[in-house]
């Protein structure tokens, strides 16, 4: 697993790393059961305190995201396929959101983004 760090940035360390992990387990990279590497060999790797990586867990844990297991380690959780659904259903929103703002600043109409989707997902579906 990749995991890359900004100092520079505004959000503290605990969420990049989290926010890296839910990503690699919403786009399928993790699958269900994969184990994650123990919050001591990650905070060694990323140069980073066990706290802050133990954080990290805690907060992907409390989503439901993975499952610890004292004395065997952290997975990614197991049934929660539906909590990953709502993840990416949410996720699509933001983005339609977004493309939606952008239509409205081009002044486009609903008809005219229809007609683009409409494009674009020719032969996709």
């Amino acid at each position: 697993m990749n995991i890359v760090i900004s100092n520079s940035g505004d959000r503290p360390i605990y969420e990049q790393i989290a926010s890296q992990i839910r990503d690699a387990i919403l786009s399928g990279d993790l699958g269900e059961g994969d184990a994650l590497p123990s919050i001591r060999s990650l905070a060694t790797d990323l140069r980073v305190s066990v706290i802050t990586t133990k954080r990290s867990y805690t907060e992907l844990e409390s989503q439901g995201f993975i499952d610890t297991i004292p004395g065997k380690g952290s997975f990614v959780a197991g049934g929660s396929g539906d909590l990953l659904r709502e993840q990416r259903i949410r996720q699509v929103e933001r983005q339609l959101e977004a493309a939606l703002s952008s239509a409205r600043s081009a002044g486009l109409s609903l008809s005219d983004v229809h007609d683009m989707i409409d494009a674009l997902t020719e032969g996709a579906v």
